[in-house]
């Protein structure tokens, strides 16, 4: 098949594009590259089904295309909040560019988005009819409301012009390629780790979080892809292993062998304060969980930043 990746050249995206072409699709990998980078997608270039546009998402563009991977978006806080106007539109416009495109084409439109749809829950774990409490005047709410709006454009394009869609309501995804000031606590914690540096806790650290590995991750998405139409979701995509930040800070500590002190800083702005997917319609739909315990993708994830944080430093550039 044709399969467009928008963000093609992000952490998530880059993953994406690799399993795509390992199963013989033709890819197109799109993005703007102010978050993604040539280097997760290098060695993918010379792939005769492979090929990349840089193009910002926000703006109308137009492909052949049988599937449609929407996951254009700043994901980390730190990034999304530097240009928070681009941000809504990239979530807003990008999912109404792709649903245009899917529309016209007849292909089915996957659209990543995320369990900060669900803002500071009143429901533990979140299943996929929790409703959410978000402050649309929040820092944060250029993504989550970008999220929850390009959730909205895609049921309603369903609705009105029976465009196929499908959305994924990804959980804490992490791995190796992401980058190493992403921003996000796994890549913080890890490099902080590996420089000896303070882990910084915000808050007391007890808030909570469920990670799931990258290749977890891209194994839902895939089944959601080869999923009959009636499978729409929302459906969430996560590893229910729910631990604290605390707790996060001292396995890293552990896995490392760092001697790195932890420092608490003031609460973040509508961090929430538990996150945890509930999978069971994942499970029963498209027959997926996750595989990787949170050890094994530490792990592997620690390997992949100590070898690039080596190199850069090696280099003199620091970070």
């Amino acid at each position: 098949m044709r399969v467009l990746v928008t963000g093609g050249a992000g952490f998530l995206g880059s993953h994406m594009c690799r399993a795509l072409l390992g199963r013989g699709h033709r890819v197109l990998a799109m993005d703007n590259l102010l978050t993604g980078r040539m280097e997760t997608i290098h060695d993918l270039l010379d792939h005769r089904d492979f090929a990349f546009r840089k193009w910002d998402v926000s703006l109308p563009y137009e492909v052949e295309a049988d599937v449609i991977f929407n996951m254009a978006s700043a994901a980390s806080p730190r990034k999304y909040q530097i240009d928070p106007v681009h941000t809504m539109r990239t979530n807003v416009m990008g999912a109404d560019h792709a649903l245009r495109v899917a529309q016209t084409c007849g292909a089915v439109m996957i659209q990543a988005s995320t369990s900060e749809v669900y803002g500071d829950p009143d429901c533990h774990p979140q299943p996929e009819t929790c409703l959410g409490q978000i402050d649309p005047a929040s820092p944060r709410a250029c993504y989550t409301e970008g999220k929850r709006a390009a959730e909205t454009l895609c049921f309603d394009y369903q609705r009105k012009h029976s465009t196929r869609v499908k959305v994924a309501r990804l959980f804490n995804t992490y791995g190796p390629a992401m980058a190493i000031d992403d921003g996000r606590v796994v890549s913080n914690f890890l490099v902080a780790a590996l420089r000896s540096a303070p882990l910084t806790l915000h808050g007391d650290g007890a808030q909570t979080r469920s990670f799931c590995y990258v290749s977890d991750t891209v194994a839902a998405m895939l089944a959601l892809m080869e999923s009959g139409d009636a499978q729409t979701g929302p459906y969430n995509i996560g590893n229910p292993g729910e631990i604290s930040m605390r707790d996060l800070a001292e396995k890293i500590r552990d896995l490392t062998g760092s001697q790195s002190p932890l420092v608490n800083e003031p609460p973040v702005t509508d961090d929430p304060q538990r996150r945890c997917p509930d999978i069971s319609r994942a499970e029963a739909d498209l027959n997926w969980a996750p595989r990787v315990s949170l050890e094994d993708g530490l792990r592997h994830t620690l390997e992949d930043i100590r070898t690039r944080l080596a190199k850069l430093e090696g280099q003199g550039t620091g970070s």
